[in-house]
Order: structure tokens, then sequence, then C-alpha cells
């Protein structure tokens, strides 16, 4: 029998950034940038606000935390599928199939991106950080494949980073509209079917 007031369970000090970082990207989705606070997400979290600055010194180091967290491990799954030898078509299909379902559709990682546009203008600091972790490194793998398929033959000639952003603005699009149109009634958009069509459409304007 535990004595009186004591917890249940005691939360491994191992598991507490991760349970940080799921409360810190509700918090940051839902309420914003500006708005969040870290009371509030210590409070989701199960810990001290005092245990939170144990592992995050500001609220910047938090959200940039929480991006690596949130978005990063599926860049490092695209990247594994991109070494992989299949066709450069069959890559892209499976990874942009794969960050259509688990990214884009994503309500809290959505809210995250519109949280990036609304307060980038009086908070510079996030879209640093986004562009660091997510845009920069995923356009810059997406045009590295290009240019390799370029060099096989699979692809015409043309600038490897703007296709790679051609093939990527839907995905960009889709979230705005889920962020903000959907809220207010909009017809909800199937992204993945969205990133299928589009592939289709641009895959084949792209081959010799």
């Amino acid at each position: 029998m535990l004595p009186p007031g004591e917890p249940k369970f005691r939360r491994r000090p191992a598991d507490r950034p991760a349970e940080i970082l799921s409360a810190a990207l509700e918090v940051f989705a839902e309420r914003g940038f500006q708005a969040a606070r870290l009371e509030e997400v210590a409070k989701r979290a199960g810990v001290s606000k005092g245990a939170l600055y144990l592992y995050f010194e500001t609220k910047a180091d938090l959200f940039r935390a929480v991006v690596t967290d949130a978005v990063s491990p599926n860049l490092e799954n695209v990247k594994a599928l991109a070494s992989s030898p299949v066709p450069f078509e069959q890559a892209v299909r499976m990874g942009v199939g794969m960050l259509a379902r688990k990214v884009v559709t994503d309500r809290r990682i959505t809210g995250v991106v519109k949280l990036v546009i609304a307060e980038s203008r009086n908070h510079p600091e996030l879209a640093t950080i986004w562009h660091e972790t997510v845009v920069e490194p995923g356009i810059t793998l997406l045009s590295g494949l290009i240019a390799a398929a370029q060099a096989r033959g699979e692809i015409r000639p043309g600038d490897p980073r703007l296709y790679a952003f051609g093939l990527m603005g839907p995905m960009v699009l889709s979230m705005v509209w889920r962020e903000t149109f959907e809220p207010i009634g909009a017809k909800p958009l199937d992204v993945p079917a969205l990133a299928e069509q589009h592939l289709d459409t641009v895959l084949k304007g792209m081959r010799p």
C-alpha cells in the first residue's frame, strides 16, 4: 500500500523529455507560440515547471525540440527510402505518400505550420527553426534525388530545386487549407489523394 499522496507510479527521468515534447506539440498547435504557456506544457506532461526548465531553457528551445521530434523522424524515413535501390518515381511516390499520410494529416503538426506562418513576423526565430529543421533538409534531399535521376536520364533537364518545390507545393497548400478553411466549414481535403493525383501529373511532365 502506497503512503497517502504518493503517486501510483514513478516516471523514469528518461521518459520525461518525450512526455514534455508530446505535451508541448499539443499546446503549441492549440494556442500558438505567443499564447503557449510553459506552465500548461508542464501540467499536461505531469512535471513541474522547474523540471521542464531542466531540459529546455527557453520556449524557443522547446519549440525547436518539438519540431525536431515531430517531423525529423519522418524526414529520416524518407532519407532511408531515398538511399535504397529503387527507381526515382517509386521512391518519390512512397516518400511523398508517407508524408501525406503521417505529417500533413496530423492536426498537431499542421497547427504548428499555421503557428509558423502566423507568428514568424514577430518571432522570426520560429521561421528559422522550421527552415533549418524541416524545409531546407527536405528540399535538399529531394533536389539531390532529382539531380541523380537526371544524371541517369530518368528526368528531363531543369533546375532540381525548382522541381522539388513543384513536387511539394500542394502539401504546403493542403496544410494551409486544413488549418484555415476547414475550421470555417470548407470541404475537407483528402491529402493522400491529392498527393497521388499531383504526382501522377507532375512526374509525367518530368520524364524525358
